[in-house]
Parts: C-alpha cells; sequence; structure tokens
C-alpha cells in the first residue's frame, strides 16, 4: 500500500495544471538539509556535486572549475556529461554569478563538446555539430524560466548527452586579487516524462552587407513554418555594436503580431513573450535587425568578430512532446514585399543609456576613444530619433477643409476606403443651458438637429460624397467605422449608442434608452465613444461624462462586462477615470487604450480580460487630454485641451512610440490656432485629422520625413536609391527590401563552416565557431564601441463640457 500511495503522489507532482505563467523561482529549488544525499561516483562517472531531489528529480551543478581571466572579454567554456544514460528533462536552472565579475553566460546542450579540457577558450567553439541554447543569464536582466510542464529533453536517444557552459568575462578589473572565479549554474532534472517539450529557433541573417556611414540598413529574415503548433514563451536578440533595434513576429493571414522587440545593447537574456503567442502550420515567422554603418569607415559584414555583425532572433518555444522537435532554424527571406507592411515600431530604436550600453558590452578603460564616443552619441541620438525617418508633422496647408462650414466637430474617423468621416453638431451647441444636476437633457423642445450629421469628404480635396444623420441627434458626440462600413455613433443628449449605414434609413442597432441616464446595464450617462473590434466584432462603449467606465456587448448588443471607477482624491489609480472620453484598439496588441480625459492620460488594457497593461502620462499633456488614435505599427496620436489660467502647457497634438510611450513629436497648426481639438484621427500613411468643437474646423497634417537610401548591394542584389520628399507619406520599408537569402528554414547549420567557406571570412578558430558560438564577439584588434510621468493636479470645479 505505501509504494501504491508513493506512485500516486509522483504521478500527482509530475502532471499538475498546466499553465503559461513564468515559474516563480522561490517554488522550484528548495534548501535541502543534510538528508539530501550525493548519489555514488559510479553512477555519476564524473566529480561533479549532484544531489538528489528525491526519487525521479535531481539538481546537476556546472560551474567553472576556478578560472582567473587574463584579459578582458574574455570567454571561455566548459563542459559537463549528463550523469545518466537514459532520456531527462530539463525543468528549471538557478543561476551562480556576480554582476562584478561576470558578464554573461550561455548553456549549451550537445552531443560533443569542442574541447575534453577542464575549460578552454571559447574561440575554439563550444560543440561539434548541431547544439542548442538552453539558458542565458546577463547582467542586468531576468535570469530564463521556463513555463510549468515544460522541459528540455536531453539523454536518451535523441537528448543531447553534454552541457557547455560560456562565460563572458567582460571588465576583468574585479579579478585584480588573482582570484578564481566558479560562476555557473545548477540544473533541476527530473526523469518524469514532461508532457510539453521546449525547443529554440534561431532566425539567422547571414550575408547582411552595412556599407559605411549608412544612417539605416535593415536585415530581414523570413520563413514559412510547416510543423505541428508551437507555443513561444521567451526570445532573445544578438547583434554586435551597430544593432539598434531587433523585432521578431508571427505573420498570419497578412496581421503582424508581435512575439518580442529589444535594444540588442541591452542585456542579451531570454526575456518573457509579453503575450504568449502561438504558431501553426503556414504561418510566417518574420524579424527585422536595423544597423547604423554610421562611424564605420569600411562596409561591416556578418561573420564572428566584434568588428562584423550579426542579425539573430532567438524564439524559446514548447510543443506536445509527441510532435516535439529541438531546434529549427531560418536563414531566408521567403517574403521580401511583405515586409512593405511590417508594423513601424520595428523602425523605432528602444532608448539606451550609456552606462548600459558599457556595462552590456563589457567595456574596460583601455577602449578606442573614438569608439567610445561614436557610441555614446548613438545613445543620446536613440532618444530622440525614429530611425529611417526624420519624423514631424504639419499642418498640409493647401487642404481646403478648413473652410467647410460645420458646427460643433465632435468626432472624426476613417472608413474603409480612407475617406474622411465627420460628425458635428450642426446649429445645436452643447453649453451651460444644456442639462440639469441630473443629467437630463433640457433642449427637447428645439428638436433633433435638421441638418445632416455625418459628412463622408474626400480626404485629397475635401469634397463632400456622401452625407446622412439629419433628424436623429440631439447632441452628437463620439464616431467610429468598423471594418463593414458601419457607423457608430453616441449621442449625449439622448445617452445611446448607435449603428448606421448610408444605405439604411433607420439604425441598425441601438444602445441605451432615449433621454434617460443611468449607471445599469441597459442605460449609458453622455456616453462619449464606440470602437468595435475587427476580429471579433464586440463592441466598446466609453460612459462617459457621469458614469467612469467602459462597457463590453456583444456584437448583436448584449451586455458581456464593464470595467472602471471614479477617481479617487490624490493621484488616480489604475482603472479609475475621470470622463473616459475617446477610445482606440491597438489590433497590434490586442489593447483597447483610453483617453481618461481629466486624468490627462491615456489608460490602456488587455482585450480578453480588460486587465490593465499600463498607462502614458506626460506633464506636457497638461491638465486635459482629449483624444487618441493608432496607427498600425506602433504609432499613437492624441490632442490635449487648452490649459487653465497660470498653466503653461500649450494645446496641441502628439505623435508618440507605443511601445515606450515616448514622445515623438508634438504638432500645431498654422493657419488658425486650435481651440478645443476634440478628437484626432491618423491613417497608416500617417495622414492625420483633427476636428475642433469651438473652432467648428477640421485641420489635416501629414509628416514631411525624408528618407535617403543609397544602393545597397545584398546576395548580390542592388537595391536602387530611393527618396521621399516633402509631404510624401514614408513607407516603412521603402527602399530596403532585401535580395531573397540563401539558407534553409529547418534543421542545424554550422555556422562557422558556413563562413568560412565564403571569401574575406577566414580567420583565427572561427571556422570552427557552432550557431550559438555566434553569439561571441572577439575583438581582432581589442577595438571596442562604447515618460515623464507628474502628479494629477487638482480636478477642477467643473470639467468643460462638449
Amino acid at each position: 500500500m505505501a509504494g501504491l500511495l508513493n506512485n500516486l503522489l509522483i504521478l500527482f507532482l509530475v502532471f499538475p495544471n498546466i499553465c503559461l505563467g513564468f515559474r516563480n523561482p522561490l517554488s522550484v529549488f528548495k534548501r535541502y538539509k543534510d538528508t539530501a544525499r550525493s548519489l555514488s561516483s559510479e553512477y555519476l562517472g564524473s566529480d561533479r556535486p549532484v544531489i538528489s531531489l528525491g526519487l525521479s528529480d535531481f539538481a546537476l551543478d556546472i560551474r567553472m572549475p576556478g578560472v582567473t581571466p587574463k584579459q578582458s572579454d574574455t570567454y571561455l567554456c566548459m563542459s559537463v556529461p549528463l550523469p545518466v544514460d537514459d532520456e531527462a528533462y530539463v525543468v528549471d536552472f538557478k543561476p551562480h554569478a556576480s554582476m562584478d565579475t561576470v558578464h554573461h553566460m550561455l548553456l549549451f546542450g550537445c552531443n560533443e563538446p569542442s574541447s575534453t579540457e577542464s575549460y578552454w577558450d571559447c574561440d575554439k567553439g563550444t560543440c561539434q555539430g548541431k547544439s542548442n541554447i538552453l539558458y542565458a543569464w546577463a547582467r542586468n536582466a531576468p535570469p530564463t524560466r521556463l513555463p510549468k510542464g515544460v522541459g528540455f529533453r536531453v539523454g536518451g536517444e535523441t537528448g543531447g548527452r553534454f552541457f557547455v557552459l560560456q562565460v563572458h568575462y567582460g571588465d576583468i578589473s574585479a579579478f585584480r586579487d588573482k582570484h578564481k572565479d566558479s560562476s555557473g549554474v545548477t540544473l533541476h532534472l527530473t526523469h518524469q516524462k514532461q508532457p510539453l517539450i521546449a525547443g529554440m529557433y534561431l532566425m539567422m541573417s547571414v550575408n547582411t552587407v552595412i556599407p559605411p556611414g549608412e544612417k539605416v540598413v535593415d536585415a530581414d529574415i523570413a520563413c514559412h513554418y510547416k510543423r505541428f503548433p508551437m507555443h513561444l514563451f521567451a526570445y532573445r536578440v544578438h547583434t554586435h555594436r551597430l544593432g539598434k533595434v531587433v523585432s521578431g513576429y508571427r505573420v498570419r493571414n497578412g496581421q503582424w503580431t508581435l512575439i518580442g522587440r529589444q535594444s540588442p545593447q541591452l542585456p542579451q537574456a531570454f526575456y518573457p513573450v509579453e503575450h504568449p503567442v502561438d504558431v501553426s502550420y503556414d504561418d510566417i515567422l518574420a524579424a527585422r535587425c536595423v544597423f547604423s554603418g554610421e562611424g564605420r569607415t569600411t562596409e561591416t559584414h556578418i561573420g564572428g568578430t566584434a568588428n562584423d555583425e550579426m542579425c539573430n532572433f532567438y524564439i524559446m518555444y514548447y510543443m506536445e512532446a509527441k510532435h516535439a522537435v529541438s531546434y529549427m532554424t531560418c536563414t531566408q527571406n521567403a517574403n521580401p514585399e511583405m515586409f512593405r507592411n511590417i508594423p513601424q515600431e520595428a523602425n523605432i530604436p528602444i532608448p539606451v543609456k550609456s552606462d548600459m550600453l558599457k556595462m552590456t558590452h563589457g567595456h574596460h578603460e583601455e577602449t578606442k576613444e573614438t569608439d567610445k564616443n561614436s557610441s555614446l552619441q548613438e545613445a543620446r541620438k536613440e532618444e530622440e530619433n525614429i530611425l529611417d525617418q526624420d519624423f514631424h508633422m504639419e499642418e498640409a496647408v493647401e487642404w481646403p477643409g478648413l473652410d467647410l462650414k460645420l458646427g460643433q466637430v465632435s468626432g472624426l474617423a476613417l472608413d474603409p476606403e480612407n475617406n474622411l468621416v465627420i460628425f458635428h453638431r450642426g446649429d445645436h451647441v452643447w453649453d451651460a443651458n444644456s442639462f440639469d444636476s441630473n443629467f437630463v437633457y433640457q433642449q427637447r423642445g428645439l428638436g433633433p438637429i435638421a441638418q445632416n450629421t455625418i459628412l463622408v469628404l474626400n480626404p485629397s480635396n475635401a469634397k463632400l460624397l456622401h452625407s446622412m444623420g439629419k433628424s436623429l441627434f440631439y447632441l452628437p458626440h463620439g464616431l467610429s467605422v468598423d471594418k463593414k462600413s458601419n457607423y457608430w455613433v453616441t449621442d449625449v443628449a439622448l445617452h445611446q449608442v448607435f449603428k448606421l449605414r448610408a444605405d439604411e434609413k433607420e439604425p441598425l442597432l441601438i444602445l441605451g434608452v432615449a433621454l434617460q441616464p443611468g449607471s445599469d446595464k441597459n442605460h449609458f450617462c453622455q456616453p462619449t465613444d464606440v470602437a468595435v473590434d475587427p476580429v471579433t466584432g464586440s463592441i466598446y462603449v466609453s460612459d462617459g461624462y457621469c458614469n467612469s467606465r467602459v462597457i463590453r456587448f456583444s456584437p448583436n448588443g448584449v451586455y458581456l462586462t464593464q470595467w472602471g471607477e471614479e477617481t479617487s482624491l490624490g493621484r488616480a489609480r489604475p482603472g479609475q477615470f475621470h470622463i473616459p472620453h475617446s477610445l482606440v484598439l491597438i489590433p497590434d496588441f490586442s489593447q483597447l487604450c483610453v483617453a481618461d480625459r481629466e486624468n490627462s492620460r491615456i489608460q490602456c488594457f488587455r482585450l480578453d480580460n480588460t486587465e490593465f497593461v499600463r498607462d502614458i502620462k506626460h506633464k506636457s499633456f497638461g491638465r486635459e487630454l482629449f483624444a487618441v488614435s493608432y496607427v498600425p505599427g506602433g504609432l499613437l496620436f492624441a490632442v490635449n485641451g487648452m490649459p487653465y489660467p497660470g498653466e503653461a502647457e500649450p494645446v496641441q497634438g502628439f505623435v508618440m512610440n507605443f511601445s515606450t510611450g515616448e514622445i515623438i513629436d508634438t504638432f500645431i497648426p498654422v493657419r488658425k490656432g486650435f481651440e478645443m481639438p476634440h478628437d484626432i484621427v491618423a491613417s497608416e500613411d500617417k495622414t492625420v485629422f483633427v476636428g475642433d468643437v469651438h473652432a467648428r474646423a477640421v485641420w489635416k497634417f501629414a509628416s514631411t520625413g525624408k528618407m535617403e537610401h543609397r544602393s545597397v548591394k545584398k546576395a548580390g542584389i542592388e537595391v536602387q536609391e530611393i527618396k521621399a520628399d516633402g509631404e510624401h507619406k514614408l513607407d516603412s520599408s521603402s527602399g530596403r527590401i532585401l535580395g531573397r537569402l540563401r539558407g534553409k528554414g529547418g534543421g542545424g547549420l554550422n555556422l562557422g563552416n558556413f563562413f568560412a567557406s565564403h571569401k574575406g571570412y577566414s580567420r583565427k578558430g572561427f571556422d570552427r565557431l557552432s550557431t550559438e558560438g555566434s553569439d561571441q564577439e572577439k575583438d581582432e584588434d581589442d577595438g571596442t564601441d562604447s515618460e515623464e510621468e507628474c502628479s494629477a493636479p487638482p480636478l477642477p470645479p467643473a470639467p468643460s463640457s462638449s
């Protein structure tokens, strides 16, 4: 009976509920007292410390055997055989390293190490033949964590039989006392079969050439996925000093979903995928590395020394055990044309402070001064620059739409044909007499607005294409257009939301009760805006001036859920609203963002569970933030309100990097100043329209960036010079389409042998580097390169209407 109970207990422990959350490091490695016993030396086959963790689990300690690096930027490797013959699974890692001595560590799994010495210079390589990165640790970066129920398969007939540890010692000043280092990692292994098997997918450019002085060079990689589904949970980027940003995506039916995006100048550890991504048969995996050749006087090629470059995007995934593949690669660009549609964020650098640059590369005092200064200058530039363009918005002064005869302009949108749709109030105005203290509309005697309130204009010449909405509304407010060209509008006097079509006289759907304010599932109180999810059809309503919530309805108008509450005294907390005034869907990130007007911030929430993600708040927003719009690819646009007496922040438009929240540009009109800009909408070509409720006008703005690319030779194909000037919109990848890259989408690749077979790449020791050794930067000449938030101000006595 005791044996049966023990077996049942083991089964219970081995097959817990599987989830995607990262394993709590405190839950895996417990402190074992004197009862923990070491396995016999016969069983181990070596004197490496192995600790039994029960009937089926054990810990394996992998550490440097007391080494003292003699020069900075030294890479040392050592190997440990798997102490068992049968199959086992690595389920967690515990690092043993100090930032004072170690820059980063990588752990590989392979069948045979590159050396049988107790340790060796990694110039000799890490592994012979195919290998796989299992773990990465870097200073100032989180350690790798595996999801529960996931393990790397080792040993047996298919798994690797050796572990190889690579340690990069950056600045060796800590070794002046000649002490010996034993950095490493402890593995937690189990013999119990894991339901999910971890693996590595490496995306790598193999023949990118970076011309000297070239401001922007892109290396694009893309492969069709032709295997069983895999689930992505961590990623890692790698370039050398010229890399500015590396981004990876899953592309499915033309939709780009971010896997991960990071500066390669930050610690190059594995970072968790923020929202785990699945990859299915015939999806495309795509990655882009952005480089700059500024400061170089000769061409830079892909290679293994610090003066060469690399473009690597690593993906950690797991698959069902019966279909698991432990290692896959992609070294080609299967579809160069699709990179015209890559999200704009892929071209935007992630700011890196100069001190972080130094720590990341393990710099020491003997660096070349010119390279050091160049590196620091680049770090400062990255705070403000968008790679690929000098981005700025300016008013399109020739656009005649500013002279339209409009009422108070409350809402703007673009339809699927990119026509401008305007929602205005005709001869009605919202003033102090419009509502009583209970928010009941007091001017019903005026009747509904007699003019057409919805106007559809040609965005180029402001010619009227269509109009509707006569005798339907009292005080129009929010407007959006869904992918089927339905108009969704809110009326703050009627306290209702409407769905309309141009070819239908009557509304297709009405939410709320006419002229009755309320806060239950069937009533609104001055609803401000509406957004419709293009994928699910879910309807989101911001409600509003006298409620502080966002409500989600099904596509046919059935109440599903709501979230939000009134702002408490003091600093506004996440999920609290003081007039949720404008909504925008962020399909690239599966988020809904809200312009929280009187809290002067943007709050973003996950679409699947309404969980708060973050807020964006800047002092330059001033007291109020009225509206927000998003351009697929990573740009966020917003407008604020007029400053209160004595306040200095001007009323203006903002362009922001959605990923970081940083302000890229601000803009104002030149012909006629903003009075109360109420709504904003932006198109994918970065044309922006702003509607002003007091000025009764609509402005048009356009990006005036300049882009220049010289001819760049890649894989024997020359991309001709492309220039875009003036008001032409900048395509995210114009002039940067790579020639087709050679390689296969799966299987192992010995990168060292590949480079060694190419003219100009015969470097001492490099031909033995395996794929994973490609991460190593070895200096031939020892040359090396070196959101503003504020508390919520006191609330004004009463928010302005409109």
